[in-house]
């Protein structure tokens, strides 16, 4: 590819590299602009949905004007459709308090107590002049875009109020997976994590009395119906059973796990668990633990994948370690207009290059409605969203980028084709001189051309994509 590049006409230096988003890359491509007096920049190499930016930036560094960068998407569009043939790829949520889960957790796997920190919180957040509170409120409708959103919320009595705000975090949360199997609802001494460890906090008799516990680890979680591990799980049960173990030190204690996931200096808790005693059976999702009730009495009926056997455990306490489900994130998504998994979670713009935004710009997101994360992560997400969002509102004016859509009136017929295909609701239909014409919002627009490319009439176009320009593209090519 470079040797082809340098026979083009105008074509001053081309250069090869490994990893041109590098930043001795990028520095190389500044010191190509000012030594070859450049005044265009062409990039091929993976998509310009995320390393774009950071290009256009380069040239900006490098005293040029940033929308003289285009890029070619030759790993999407070429490598990756032809990964089989490499030759081929060369050629041409409502609550009645704040807080969520945070409540429900006695302590982190450092031993730090988490409900006292919360409630602190919610106290401090609940006194605060300029921080309004809305319980058991729902929202409704949406509009608008960054630094200037709408907001309709209802609450349970049916009253509406609208607020104006310029930035949105989503911290909708999670809630444990609730089982049909293994007699939970059906025995009280088969809990979930969460109820163990509020069993634990208000000192329970049944935890008090108990000899022998079970902990049965991936329920729900890591099957074809939730693919996803729920990452907190086998740290937690690990920890809970050392709790258990510092208030009976002669408890029998098993966990039954699949894989046990303890990463990072968590492996330290692992350690500690086996050097006090606890029991670890691995089984397989081919054969899960019975649990059954025999006189009275809780039995566990595991096969030890070593043995070969199955073997029978009598337990006081079953503790079951659920995954991580979100909460019903769906209606947020229609109204803000933004992206989920297909698990429920909302989706970021990118894991690594803007981890809390959402793609659509001024929303930004934490915790479990992300995913599946211990609370230490969920802070640092929401100090890290709070940052995105403070970023927004201390301007008096944002910067967009000029990558949008326009509408030419005078051709437009008002069909409604390009509303319907917007998926960031940035084009509407409305009424001029009693005719109906498309009319776009510059600020919700992220340019992905999907109306320019259904307009019947090509009444809609794209700045700096318009359609002499991918003609000549074309043209080029052929």
């Amino acid at each position: 590819m470079r040797a082809y590049a340098e026979t083009l006409p105008n074509v001053v230096v081309a250069d090869r590299n490994l990893f041109t988003c590098s930043q001795d890359t990028q520095e190389k491509i500044k010191e190509y602009i000012r030594e070859y007096d450049l005044n265009r920049v062409v990039v091929a190499s993976c998509t310009p949905r995320t390393h774009e930016p950071l290009f256009r930036e380069t040239l900006r560094e490098g005293a040029l004007n940033k929308y003289t960068f285009e890029m070619c998407n030759i790993r999407d569009q070429c490598s990756w459709v032809h990964r089989d043939d490499p030759e081929k790829a060369t050629e041409n949520e409502k609550g009645d308090r704040l807080g969520g889960q945070a409540f429900n957790l006695y302590a982190t796997y450092k031993g730090d107590k988490i409900k006292p920190y919360v409630e602190n919180l919610v106290e401090n957040v609940n006194d605060h002049p300029l921080i309004h509170v809305y319980l058991n409120t729902t929202v409704t409708d949406a509009s608008g875009f960054v630094g200037s959103f709408a907001s309709t919320l209802t609450d349970d009595n049916g009253e509406k109020k609208e607020l104006e705000h310029g930035a949105i975090i989503m911290a909708t949360g999670g809630r444990p997976y609730k089982p049909k199997e293994y007699l939970y609802g059906k025995d009280p001494n088969v809990l979930l994590s969460l109820e163990l460890d509020q069993k634990i906090m208000k000192g329970s008799d049944r935890i008090r009395d108990a000899r022998s516990a079970v902990f049965i680890q991936c329920v729900g979680s890591r099957i074809p119906e939730r693919p996803y591990c729920s990452k907190v799980c086998c740290t937690h049960s690990i920890h809970r059973a050392l709790t258990l173990k510092s208030l009976h030190p002669d408890m029998q204690i098993y966990i039954l796990y699949r894989d046990i996931r303890t990463f990072g200096d968590r492996e330290v808790l692992y350690a500690e668990a086996r050097d006090k005693g606890v029991l670890f059976i691995r089984y397989d999702l081919e054969n899960k633990p019975r649990v059954e009730k025999e006189n009275g009495r809780l039995k566990v009926t595991v096969t030890d994948h070593v043995l070969q056997r199955p073997l029978e455990i009598s337990a006081d306490i079953i503790c079951l370690a659920t995954g991580i489900l979100p909460s019903d994130n769906i209606p947020l998504t229609k109204l803000y207009k933004v992206s989920a998994t297909e698990e429920g979670f909302f989706l970021e713009a990118h894991m690594k290059l803007r981890p809390v935004d959402f793609a659509t710009d001024g929303i930004f997101l934490a915790g479990l409605c992300h995913y599946p994360k211990p609370i230490e992560e969920s802070i640092a997400q929401a100090k890290a969203a709070s940052a995105r969002a403070a970023a927004i509102l201390m301007k008096n004016t944002i910067e967009i980028e000029p990558i949008v859509s326009v509408v030419n009136p005078e051709i437009c017929r008002g069909c409604g084709t390009c509303e319907r295909v917007c998926p960031f609701g940035a084009i509407h239909v409305i009424e001029v001189d009693g005719v109906k014409k498309a009319q776009n919002t510059p600020a919700s627009c992220k340019g992905c051309g999907l109306c320019a490319a259904s307009c019947p009439s090509k009444a809609v176009d794209m700045c700096h994509f318009s359609q002499h320009q991918i003609r000549a593209q074309i043209c080029a090519l052929a």
